[in-house]
């Protein structure tokens, strides 16, 4: 029997392993070894260490800091991932890489240790200077492909090819690449604008707090608290994986990441239960891809956001709190009915962790209790928060011996927050070369005049529309990287629309966070169903329905920011979220079809309707919605009491 476990346990991992490698670009690395291997792991523990010490010390230009960082990134990147997929051989560099690898680094090197001369420069680039500039540009191009994937770079190249062929009016084709490489590489409007910024001061050491944190076991202990919560009530295993997927997600940063190791052990236990594939598969999908927008961490785009709309990271870290509340209440409704409709009972209670065993382990969160009181407290810089909470997660995991934080562990951690970071800085440098390429061409005010002109005013029609531009730039591209994009592009069209900043700014990092789980590039839905072995495309449909709350809230927030806590009452906030609720309870029940028995299509229809309406803030618009709520449900207890007594 316990060779069969060991057997099953081993064939699990090594589906996961697969999983993560088709699904999730960073899998795909290089097998170092021996020397090699220890080389390589001292360079990302160096450069972990580096980035804390430069983010807290550090005096010296913004430039130096900068491109030196995006050079150690160039050569990292290329140090672990090959060209292409399925790369086997151990120790092996082929001389391309090394070529393409060295002469990009250099090209970022040389800004750095010519920093000085090149800002007082001004416009004047000699060629070699903006040939330098290209070589660096195509080996971050040619990294993120690699580590990130194919879909940021269609759109990269999109606005590329955009700039220098219309966008730019310089007649001359030299002259055009040279203003164009000039403004993408030399200045802070393209690589080194806002998103590596926020990436090598801020991301970087919170990136680093998570691989410590993640060693304190506390992933391990988010699922046994979830399963001492909701474990033992009807479809339990379900609930938890809505609650341990938030709260592993949030810091994990990674929506595929989070579906796999999450996933590979709540999926089929929800199988197990009696859920079918898909309708497990999507659970954990929609609940890991939520956990992106789930505070504090919010996969690391929150710092991103307080840099973008100049506020306090507490400032973001408070208003995402009711919208992700909500979202994961609607998964949680839907997950409570399809188990009353299956008859799915809970986990047995002889099964579930004691929770007196997890008060025992509460100290876990420590490190993340202290991390939140000190940003949003103003009581220090959010890096040296990070930095503390560091230490923080060293010291706690003393107190447990299976995962108390040696000499090694250390080094192990360091070495996974080094090598997290590449993906992470790769994109932003695309992003910000994207968001660049809108700036020099003006593209982003034609943009949002078309949209404007489309909607004609109506608020509405430009929501639904700036929806759909941030679902399809959003396909495929990680979470840092993604908010970068939309806040650059779709942003400013609601903005203009006079939608208040913040509102806009949440609207636009849903919905590109929502495509994780949108067909057809719904990654996170797609490595779901990988694990439950599902169909895809049904999972991805399924996860889309879970997640309604997230199509619903963005659209509630921008027609009455009050759930933001904007320019509102206590009194209001409590009013909001109580439409909120029932509007996402009407819309998860109907678009489920069973409340307390099988609905008929139209109680469906009645209860839908509902929902929507109770989207719209208004007296009137609430009082239909609730009413026309309430009558499906009284209709539906109606019909399950006659039910009940026909069967008896």
């Amino acid at each position: 029997m316990d060779n069969k476990n060991i057997n099953t346990s081993s064939a699990l991992e090594q589906d996961v392993d697969e999983i993560m490698k088709k699904y999730d670009r960073e899998s795909n690395q290089r097998i170092w070894t021996g020397k090699a291997r220890i080389a390589i792991k001292l360079l990302m523990a160096l450069f972990s260490l580096w980035c804390i010490y430069v983010t807290l010390f550090a005096t010296f230009l913004e430039e130096i800091r900068l491109t030196s960082f995006m050079g150690l990134i160039i050569i990292m990147g290329f140090l672990i991932y090959p060209a292409k997929k399925g790369e086997i051989r151990e120790n092996h560099m082929p001389l391309y890489d090394i070529i393409i690898m060295l002469s990009g680094s250099a090209a970022f090197f040389y800004f750095t240790f010519n920093a000085n001369n090149i800002i007082q420069q001004g416009t004047r680039f000699e060629p070699y200077q903006i040939i330098i500039g290209v070589v660096g540009i195509i080996a971050l191009i040619e990294l993120t492909r690699r580590c990130v994937g194919i879909p940021i770079l269609c759109v990269a190249l999109f606005f590329i090819i955009y700039a220098l062929t219309f966008g730019l009016t310089n007649p001359d084709m030299f002259g055009r690449v040279r203003y164009f490489i000039r403004n993408l590489f030399y200045t802070k409007e393209g690589v080194f604008s806002t998103p590596v910024n926020v990436c090598s001061k801020f991301i970087v050491v919170f990136i680093i707090f998570g691989a410590f944190l993640e060693r304190t076991g506390i992933s391990n202990f988010f699922i046994q608290l979830a399963n001492s919560v909701a474990g033992k009530y009807a479809g339990g295993p379900a609930k938890v994986a809505v609650i341990s997927s938030a709260l592993c997600g949030m810091v994990s940063g990674s929506s595929v990441g989070n579906t796999v190791t999450t996933g590979s052990v709540t999926i089929p236990m929800m199988k197990e239960t009696g859920y079918k594939s898909e309708f497990a598969g999507a659970v954990e999908a929609a609940s890991s891809t939520g956990g992106q927008i789930m505070p504090p961490i919010m996969g690391a785009a929150a710092f991103l956001m307080a840099d973008f709309i100049g506020v306090p990271y507490s400032s973001i870290l408070g208003r995402a709190i009711l919208p992700a509340l909500l979202y994961f209440t609607g998964i949680f409704i839907t997950v409570h009915l399809e188990a009353k409709r299956l008859g799915l009972s809970g986990i047995p209670s002889e099964k579930l962790p004691h929770i007196r065993l997890l008060v025992k382990r509460l100290y876990l969160l420590i490190p993340l209790v202290m991390l939140v009181i000190w940003v949003s407290g103003n009581f220090m810089t959010m890096q040296k928060a990070a930095s503390l909470s560091i230490l923080l997660a060293i010291l706690v995991s003393l107190f447990d011996k299976e995962h108390r934080i040696t000499p090694k562990k250390c080094l192990d951690a360091l070495e996974a927050g080094g090598k997290s970071t590449i993906t992470v800085a790769a994109a932003c440098g695309v992003a910000g070369i994207i968001a660049g390429s809108i700036t020099m061409t003006g593209l982003a005010n034609e943009l949002i005049n078309g949209i404007i002109s489309i909607a004609n005013d109506r608020l509405i029609i430009a929501l639904f529309l700036t929806m759909l531009c941030c679902i399809v730039l959003g396909m495929g591209v990680p979470t840092t990287a993604n908010y970068c994009i939309m806040a650059a592009t779709c942003a400013p069209i609601l903005i203009r629309m006079g939608v208040p900043v913040m509102a806009a700014h949440f609207f636009v990092f849903y919905f590109g966070i929502v495509a994780d789980i949108t067909p057809p590039v719904a990654l996170a839905a797609y490595a779901g169903s990988a694990i439950a072995k599902s169909n895809p495309m049904k999972t991805a449909f399924t996860a889309s329905r879970l997640a309604i709350a997230v199509f619903i809230v963005p659209y509630v927030f921008c027609f009455d920011p009050s759930l933001l806590l904007i320019d509102t009452t206590p009194l209001k906030v409590v009013q909001i979220v109580i439409t909120s609720l029932i509007g996402i309870f009407g819309i998860s029940s109907g678009l489920e079809g069973y409340l307390k028995c099988q609905m008929p299509v139209l109680i469906r229809i009645i209860l839908i309707v509902g929902g929507l309406f109770l989207i719209i803030p208004s007296l009137i618009t609430d009082v239909i919605g609730i009413g026309l709520i309430l009558a499906g449900y009284l209709y539906q207890m109606r019909a399950a009491s006659q039910l009940e007594k026909s069967n008896s």
